[in-house]
Formats: C-alpha cells, structure tokens, sequence
C-alpha cells in the first residue's frame, strides 16, 4: 500500500486501539481518535496513508498540506541534528534530511519543498532541493493549453513556476495580477513555447487567444465528424457545453473567427468544414 496519498479503504473490524482498514491486500490501523460512532465494518473509508513515529503503516482522516510527489510552501517547526522538520497538518512533522536542504533550514520560516520517497529509507520526506525534481526532457505544450502552475520564487521579470509538477515556466509581472505566493498553485494557460524550449504562462488569456484557442477546438470536433457539427446559432447553450465545453457566447465567437478566416462554411443544420 503506497504511503504518501489518499485511498478508499474497506473497515474491516474494530480493537481496542482503533479500527483496520484494507484495500484487499494489506490492513492498515486507523488509530482509535480518528474512529467515529457513523463508522461501520464494510463501510469505504478516504483516508491518508504515511509511516508514524515507529515507521509503521498507518491512516489518517486528517488532510495534511501536500501529497507525495508534489510540491507544497512549509514552515520548519524544529531542527535537529539529522535536519529539519516541516508542519504539514499532521501530526508527525514531515522529516527534510541535510543533505535535502538547499539552504540550511530555520525555525519559523518557510521553504517551497518536493515531498517523495525516499528510495533507500522508505520514508515519506521533502527536499528544498527543486532542480532535482524538474523534468528535464523538452516540453510537449502548445500554446493556449490550459495547465496548472505552481509559483516558485519571484524574479525581476515576475515569477518562476513550476508548471504541472513538472517543468519550469516564468509568469511575467503584469497589471491586474496580484501578489503571488510561493507554493500557492492557480490554474493557468501557456503563453508560448519559445524556441528553446523555455516556457511562457498566463494567468489570463486574452479575447483574441480565447478565440483562437475555441476555434482550434471547433476544427478538431469537424475533423473528427466528417467535416460536419450539428451547432448553430440556435443550438441551446446546453447542447454547446455538453459536445464542445465552451459557452455559447465563445462558440459564436470562435465561428465568426472561422468563417471570416473561410475554414468553415454556415449550412442549414450547423456547420461544416471548407476543403
């Protein structure tokens, strides 16, 4: 049973020290604290799974801060001399070896850290050490697409961010975006993959690139019907979200888009694509 992230897990009977929970193959005890009277033997149970202070398996209701292979912004509660100690909203602090630190750690303040399993303890633990944990292999983003960022640090230019767990962007500083914080993660689009590969995010797409990302949506639903959509201006709203996610007001953009750009033609039933 991966420790580290959330399961659904069967009860499977109750002790004096809590109650068993099982995914069919390995149990696992929910310390008696967190067993409540609505619980029932065979009832599922969401629960979070890690090592306790005796490296043994055990599950949690509690919702700590951040799961295993992601990113999280933690405050160090101590330090030891094995390293330092992260809260991350249980009750076992979350353990950052000295040779995970890219700076040494103090008391009280925070560091944006990568939280994994450590390959040769098996113990869930983080590393301030980012670049590690960044995929270095070329990014395979188009422009437009919608992603997930996490802000790093901020920078002359705005911000580094960690896009989708995976790779680094730079959000530049612009009017209207307010004052980020490392770790805080916000849903974003790529603003373009320069020819380096390096990548530009969004927080915000503008008319013009929402319209073009909508069109480009429109093209692929015709190519893969034959050419044909049975949309139109008279398609209730519904019926647009449903077969394209989009509004019916982005559809109606998108089309004029399109239309005027003569890739599609207006037929009586919808629309269909230009040869």
């Amino acid at each position: 049973m991966q420790i580290g992230i959330f399961h659904t897990l069967q009860l499977v009977r109750f002790t004096s020290v809590g109650a068993f929970l099982t995914d069919g193959e390995t149990e696992v005890l929910l310390p008696k604290k967190f067993v409540t009277n609505q619980m029932e033997v065979n009832q599922n149970i969401r629960v979070f799974v890690y090592l306790d202070h005796e490296e043994r398996l055990v599950a949690t209701t509690q919702h700590p801060y951040v799961t295993c292979n992601d990113f999280a912004y933690l405050k160090v509660s101590h330090t030891n001399q094995y390293g330092a100690f992260l809260q991350w909203g249980l009750e076992k602090d979350l353990f950052v070896p000295f040779r995970e630190q890219n700076t040494k750690m103090e008391v009280n303040k925070r560091y944006l850290v990568y939280v994994y399993i450590d390959g040769q303890s098996n113990r869930l633990v983080a590393s301030s050490r980012i670049n590690k944990f960044i995929d270095k292999e070329p990014a395979n983003y188009t422009d437009n697409e919608a992603v997930e960022i996490t802000i790093y640090h901020k920078t002359d230019l705005g911000y580094n961010v960690i896009i989708n767990q995976k790779h680094k962007g730079l959000l530049f500083q612009h009017a209207g975006v307010e004052t980020l914080r490392p770790g805080d993660k916000y849903p974003a689009y790529i603003k373009q993959v320069r020819p380096d590969g390096k990548l530009d995010v969004t927080l915000h797409l503008t008319v013009a690139d929402a319209i073009t990302d909508h069109a480009k949506v429109i093209l692929e639903e015709l190519e893969a019907n034959d050419g044909f959509l049975g949309l139109h201006d008279n398609s209730s709203p519904e019926e647009i979200k449903t077969v394209l996610r989009m509004s019916k007001k982005n559809f109606k953009r998108a089309v004029g888009t399109l239309y005027k750009n003569q890739q599609i033609e207006l037929v009586e039933n919808g629309i269909r694509l230009k040869n």
